[in-house]
């Protein structure tokens, strides 16, 4: 019986793992094959290897001005989101609050997650409208306060747990050393919560990298091109069968994601095993 379970649950998780990577693998297949092997046989594996496709987006379609669109915006965003939504979560998840702004926290916790239940398409209009008014549309600046908008809910929800997980004998123990507030958020809380840091770092980076409403609706000049929009008109009626070039340039701009997590998943090991007692 047991060793039935062991192979059942290795068999899902092979599965799973399949399912998962598989449409990369593809991508990866389409992205290095000869244009005219991609139609004359359909193959599992590739039947030949070039990099002409992920060249030719370089080249040809100046890929690089809406990857460098993109790292700005993802990296400004982020960096705003981070820094608003640790702070909101640790004085949400560690201040105790008098009975009459009981009521008032509630209410702004459950304003914070509508923002984000709420479909980002209710947002785009009233955005408009603002960033129409004073003269930013076709900026990067709309899309990073909708990123923004998009994201701190997530931060704020996600590491509130995290600062009240922390015991409070650590936080006593530091305001007995003399730390003040702030040192207390930087010095003692942020370590501590290392891991869950990396999480919504790594979370917040793929959702404004991938994003692509708010870029549709905000930018209108080719030169202010994100990485989802210039993927689309790769895939125009022009470039219908350019399936190596659509394919090379997805390749090209999961990678950016995919360094991020490797790189943070250090961290978030690190924090994991990291101990949180004082001695």
């Amino acid at each position: 019986m047991n060793r039935l379970n062991v192979s059942l649950k290795y068999g899902t998780f092979m599965v799973l793992l399949l399912w998962t990577l598989f449409p990369i693998y593809w991508m990866l297949v389409i992205a290095t094959q000869k244009s005219s092997d991609l139609f004359a046989k359909v193959s599992i594996f590739p039947q030949s290897i070039t990099l002409e496709h992920i060249f030719r987006i370089f080249t040809e379609d100046n890929y690089i001005q809406p990857m460098f669109n993109s790292f700005v915006i993802t990296i400004s965003s982020m960096l705003i989101v981070l820094a608003l939504g640790l702070t909101s979560a640790y004085v949400l998840g560690r201040r105790t609050f008098r009975s009459h702004f009981r009521i008032f926290k509630n209410s702004l916790m459950i304003w914070i997650l509508l923002v984000r239940v709420l479909p980002p398409i209710t947002f785009a209009l009233p955005l408009y409208i603002m960033m129409n008014d004073a003269g930013l549309l076709n900026t990067k600046i709309p899309i990073i306060i909708a990123h923004v908008l998009m994201n701190i809910p997530l931060v704020i929800w996600f590491m509130m747990a995290f600062f009240y997980g922390v015991p409070g004998e650590i936080e006593e123990s530091a305001r007995i050393d003399g730390a003040s507030e702030f040192m207390i958020f930087y010095k003692v809380m942020l370590p501590l919560v290392l891991p869950g840091i990396a999480a919504v770092t790594i979370l917040s980076f793929m959702a404004s990298w991938n994003e692509y409403l708010y870029s549709v609706i905000f930018i209108q000049s080719p030169d202010s091109f994100t990485i989802p929009l210039k993927l689309a008109t790769l895939n125009s009626e022009q470039e219908l069968t350019e399936w190596g070039k659509v394919a090379g340039g997805g390749l090209v701009s999961v990678l950016p994601v995919l360094l991020t997590a490797i790189f943070l998943q250090k961290h978030l090991i690190s924090g994991l095993t990291a101990g949180a007692v004082k001695e």
